[in-house]
């Protein structure tokens, strides 16, 4: 009996994700396509491979067996067939990317937009996230990230140049309040803070002195994920937040928040497209990372 190797490959979706449902979503059909599929091809081998009840997905011993025997081969057969259609097609299809929301420059959108426009075949899926993750298990063709952050078994393309974190308040503000002369007097100050996730401790602010860094862990007065919100307090005159200068930069010359304590605030290398060492790169990541070194001010950087 020749094996259905469609059918193969949806059981093993079903056996990585013990649900239907989600096994259906990383195939683009429904549930009831995926059930289908797994009923013929039990009844094509005369066992039982899964186990349903209303509340879980299960594998049978049978199913365990063939899921451990299977996946292999089918990654290889999956991994020789992109290689073989990687030689002939056009940059198409979906990428999915997972990007810093202070990766200003990436997400800019004369450069998304002029990438999209040169690529249209390629279908951007980008979510923006400061949480920090597997892409590969995740399922994301790439990533943008502080340097600093990045695994070291990682590919990585700098977006920009080096960057530098500043802190900034409103006229207003520094006019009522003062200005701390060094960050530990930042204690004294209402504060603005900010977070990656609603679990995550709010983010210390990185100073150097004397060729030497330290944190300060100030205590927000509020606190936030969201850096346009952060933004928004400070130019209000909530208190002085600390940021990437490159989101600030637009506020700042047009005098809505004035950077302080510059003096202890070095630069740093920036932002990276970063993505696994694969030896089958898709045309459409590959196509990314020509058009980002092509793009102004991208150009000219050495990678990882």
């Amino acid at each position: 009996m020749w094996p259905d190797l469609n059918a193969l490959s949806v059981f093993i979706l079903v056996a990585q994700e013990r649900n239907f449902r989600a096994a259906a979503d990383r195939l683009g059909v429904t549930r009831s396509a995926v059930s289908q599929t797994i009923r013929r091809l039990e009844e094509s081998m005369g066992i039982a491979l899964v186990q349903r009840t209303t509340r879980s997905v299960s594998l049978t011993e049978a199913g365990e067996r063939l899921y451990a025997d299977v996946e292999p081969a089918v990654s290889d057969i999956r991994t020789a067939m992109e290689k073989t259609d990687n030689l002939r097609t056009r940059p198409r299809g979906q990428l999915r990317l997972a990007v810093s929301s202070i990766a200003e420059r990436f997400l800019s959108g004369d450069f998304l937009a002029g990438f999209a426009a040169a690529n249209p075949e390629i279908l951007l899926d980008i979510t923006v996230t400061d949480e920090e993750f597997d892409i590969v298990s995740e399922g994301y063709d790439a990533g943008v990230r502080l340097g600093e952050v990045i695994e070291q078994d990682m590919i990585a393309v700098p977006v920009a140049g080096d960057e530098r974190q500043l802190a900034v308040c409103s006229p207003a503000y520094r006019d009522r309040f003062g200005i701390p002369a060094h960050p530990k007097e930042l204690s004294t100050h209402r504060c603005i803070g900010w977070r990656p996730s609603p679990k995550a401790a709010p983010y210390r602010w990185e100073f150097a002195e004397g060729g030497k860094e330290f944190r300060v862990e100030v205590a927000p007065e509020v606190t936030t994920n969201d850096m346009g919100v952060m933004i928004k307090l400070a130019v209000s005159g909530a208190g002085i937040t600390f940021g990437m200068e490159e989101s600030f930069r637009t506020f700042i010359d047009r005098n809505e928040l004035v950077p302080i304590l510059q003096e202890y605030c070095p630069s740093f290398p920036g932002f990276y497209l970063y993505y696994p060492n694969r030896r089958n790169m898709a045309p459409k990541l590959r196509a990314l990372i020509a058009y980002l070194k092509r793009y102004e001010g991208f150009a000219g950087r050495n990678s990882r």
